[in-house]
């Protein structure tokens, strides 16, 4: 006899935003979702219309179902499906599927639904926040990266040509429903990139978690309840952070980037291919840890036991041999974390903190790099 998970609804809100307006959003956590998504979104969102983004991959085997359960509710459901992948995060992508909400009528008092991951949720969370100068977004992910992480926070956009995010926009979803569900199936090594955002979120905000996530049982890893608490956590690391600098004004929220700058540029100099996002992020929290034991006083012995976790889940902790070093150093520079030419580089003191630090330079990161 299986083991019932409930429904759970985490609330997220901050009432007084970097710029004057608060917001408040439920984040739905539970198993056997799929024919409750009308429902759920009737409940927060009135409209009637909408569009579903939704990618090659997960399309044919979840947009039905969520298709029929919007119709249930009484919604207008229109289905738009984009290529797989980080290359279809693009402006002129974004252009494309606004004109065909045109096309189909969508107006003010539509609403867009993002279903996949986390590329879907950038690029649909950006066209509801452009369409008609901003219209609701709902955030279903379909990956455990996304449901832990970039589902959270209202953070969407588009890459360009020289980098990751360059183009984008703050627009917080009105309803983000995690479906556990939908993680069986995901393949491992998808499944595992989603615990180096998890892991991170270890290191800088919750060192008990970091101590949990070492006697996670690997073998049996998609337990439905421990799942569902391990993704609640994550969303109240996230959310609390982001309630404190929704914007990145103060630098609270810049923690969240740790091993994000080496990560994007990995990933760039992989020309989104040769790495997922959460095994581009392994390698940056690796050379994150190199550059805070020499500017922070990180401890040899936590940033082994930071390896060991990122091996634990089967992330890479070192590039392969010929991999060019020089192209991921040559990236750094359209990094958005870097301002006014200087480095924004976030460092961890002992695991369970973290800080931007303003005296890293662009040698202690070539260093890094080259010994990754």
């Amino acid at each position: 006899m299986g083991i019932s998970v409930g429904l759970h609804t985490l609330h997220i809100r901050s009432d007084y935003g970097n710029w004057g307006a608060g917001y408040h959003y439920p984040a739905v956590v539970g198993a056997e979702i799929a024919e409750q998504i009308g429902e759920q979104v009737r409940k927060h969102v009135a409209r009637k219309t909408c569009v579903i983004i939704c990618d090659s991959n997960v399309a044919p085997l979840l947009a039905k179902r969520v298709i029929q359960s919007l119709a249930s509710a009484d919604f207008r459901a229109m289905l738009i499906t984009i290529p797989a992948g980080e290359k279809s995060k693009t402006l002129s992508q974004v252009g494309t599927i606004c004109d065909r909400m045109i096309a189909a009528g969508m107006d003010r008092q539509s609403f867009v639904i993002g279903l996949g991951g986390g590329v879907i949720g950038d690029i649909s969370g950006f066209v509801a926040a452009v369409y008609h100068r901003g219209i609701p977004h709902v955030q279903i992910p379909t990956t455990l990266l996304a449901m832990v992480d970039s589902s959270i926070g209202g953070k969407t956009g588009v890459n360009t040509r020289d980098g990751k995010n360059l183009i984008g926009v703050v627009h917080h979803p009105s309803l983000v429903i995690d479906d556990i569900d939908v993680l069986k199936t995901l393949p491992r090594r998808e499944f595992n990139q989603g615990f180096a955002e998890i892991i991170k979120h270890a290191i800088v905000a919750d060192g008990r978690m970091f101590k949990l996530l070492r006697s996670w049982k690997t073998r049996s890893p998609r337990r439905p309840l421990a799942l569902q608490r391990l993704i609640r956590r994550n969303i109240e690391i996230k959310s609390k952070i982001v309630a404190r600098d929704e914007r990145d004004a103060t630098g609270e929220r810049a923690i969240l980037n740790f091993g994000h700058t080496v990560g994007h540029a990995i990933e760039r100099a992989g020309d989104y291919r040769k790495f997922l996002h959460g095994e581009a992020l392994s390698l940056g929290i690796i050379a994150a840890c190199a550059i805070s034991i020499k500017r922070t006083g990180l401890s040899p012995d936590e940033r082994d036991a930071i390896v060991s976790l990122l091996r634990q889940f089967e992330l890479p902790t070192t590039l392969p041999k010929n991999f060019r070093r020089g192209k991921v150093f040559d990236a750094l520079k359209f990094d958005k974390k870097f301002e006014g030419g200087k480095v924004r580089f976030v460092v961890t003191p002992r695991i369970g903190a973290a800080q931007v630090a303003t005296n890293v330079t662009l040698a202690d990161i070539r260093a890094a790099i080259e010994d990754l």
